[in-house]
């Protein structure tokens, strides 16, 4: 029998990574975490820390009671027309409820005060943190403290060690270090540029105005490493991106909903207030896959950010300087600000007429906003802003897993050895991001599964080495 210096390597230290160190030495492995930062926690440790489950206590005790995991299913699949892989989301939703229950033992805080509806569906399933991401990784670096984990960081893993048909460990510096198995967990490739030309192609359409906000460490290593064992790789152009009018490189996940958003036809084509996570895959069947949010003084002289609806860039005070700054565009009559666009004059008035005597009515009757939302557009100077979904929040395409994050070689057979988890797996997230918190849920729902798996194989080398 060959010696191994770990039962179980993981690469990577996101949630995913944690959670999958986690199970593994709940199921009595040693384990080794490589990160190729100079801290854990990847780009979890960045996020809002939402995780979206279904059927939980934290919902209980806001008084929802009759949540299932299969309506997260059927809503999750049914948002995306079906074209995801439907073992793997139903093992995501039907495991959503026992991994959310997990981290509120491990000491991650949820209050009720912050679980919202974060998809679509209009439903509570989005149980975000206290201390957002970083509190979840907090959560989960605690329970490993003390136990039988070691931590090497600013490292980055070079290649798998391949023996007798199986991965049996890493080569990292140069060096050799042998385990049992391998999980990967090393986020997406946000920060790679040519990955994201060749895998993520939307993420690239509009060149230096992309910016991605995961970790800069994050660079397409999984999928690489799976790769060299003839890991497949899932659909491509896939990830969640968020919309920017360019103002600045500041994350808004949100855009004032009583912005009246028209395409280059100078149409409106959405309630303003949808949720970011579908707007993106909505502006994709647009002209140019853009438009413009356009508004009038008086909306600027109104606008302030809310706890609800957090758009620091939207106030008044730094509207005026977006103008100044040129990435405002500034017209003394709605014609003069359609010329300035090359938008159809005739048009946006047209459409402006119209959505201002839905304001006096208080219904729109053409996309139903909330009437809250609706603010006239009649008194100038008008504003457009130009959005367009550059900003890269995640990447969706990646490893192709099985239901026990398992990665599926080119014969669609496991790699004896080897599994992955969170970002840098595939095959869960369509053209439309199901909710807030599908990310994170998926990380720390396979990354449990994955480390679990992997504390196993020891069983399993163990056997296949008896004479």
């Amino acid at each position: 029998m060959s010696m191994t210096d770990y039962d179980v390597i993981v690469i990577g230290t996101g949630a995913a990574g944690l959670s999958a160190a986690a199970l593994a030495v709940d199921n009595s492995a040693s384990v080794l975490m490589v990160e190729a930062a100079d801290r854990t926690g990847g780009s979890s440790a960045l996020s809002g820390g939402v995780f979206y489950a279904a059927a939980t206590s934290l919902q209980r005790e806001a008084g929802i009671a009759d949540d299932t995991a299969d309506a997260m299913y059927q809503y999750y699949m049914t948002l995306n027309q079906y074209k995801l892989e439907a073992s793997l989301v139903r093992t995501l939703c039907e495991q959503s409820t026992e991994a959310f229950e997990w981290l509120r033992e491990i000491g991650v805080g949820f209050t009720t005060d912050n679980l919202y509806a974060s998809g679509v569906d209009k439903i509570r399933r989005g149980h975000r943190a206290t201390g957002d991401g970083a509190g979840i990784v907090e959560g989960l670096e605690g329970f490993l403290s003390g136990k039988a984990v070691d931590t090497v960081l600013e490292t980055r893993v070079e290649s798998l060690l391949v023996e007798r048909g199986r991965v049996a460990g890493i080569v990292a510096d140069g060096q050799p270090v042998r385990s049992n198995a391998v999980v990967l967990a090393t986020g997406g490739f946000g920060a790679n540029p040519e990955m994201l030309a060749r895998l993520y192609p939307d993420a690239a359409r509009y060149g230096d105005l992309h910016w991605y906000i995961g970790a800069p460490t994050c660079r397409g290593d999984g999928i690489k490493l799976a790769q060299q064992v003839e890991g497949q790789v899932s659909q491509h152009n896939r990830g969640l991106l968020l919309i920017t009018p360019g103002f600045a490189k500041d994350l808004e996940s949100y855009l004032p909903g009583w912005l009246m958003m028209v395409n280059r036809d100078g149409r409106r084509f959405v309630d303003e207030t949808i949720e970011y996570s579908v707007l993106a895959a909505v502006l994709d069947e647009q002209p140019g896959q853009d438009c413009y949010a356009i508004f009038d003084e008086a909306s600027r002289l109104a606008s302030r950010t809310t706890r609800y609806r957090p758009a620091p860039s939207w106030t008044a005070e730094r509207l005026a300087e977006h103008v100044e700054a040129g990435t405002l565009v500034r017209g003394a009559t709605l014609a003069e600000l359609a010329d300035t666009l090359g938008l159809p004059a005739k048009r946006l008035a047209t459409t402006a007429e119209r959505y201002n005597e839905f304001n006096q009515i208080g219904v729109d009757q053409d996309f139903f906003k909330p009437a809250e939302m609706l603010r006239p557009v009649t008194e100038g100077p008008f504003y457009a802003a130009h959005i367009r979904p550059g900003i890269i929040c995640w990447t969706g395409t990646g490893i192709r897993i099985d239901t026990q994050a398992r990665v599926l070689d080119a014969a669609d057979r496991p790699v004896p050895g080897l599994y992955a988890a969170g970002e840098t797996t595939g095959g869960m997230f369509g053209q439309c991001y199901a909710a807030g918190g599908a990310s994170i849920g998926n990380a720390v729902i396979f990354g449990r599964i994955a480390g679990r798996g992997a504390a196993l194989e020891k069983t399993r080398t163990t056997r296949s080495a008896l004479p």
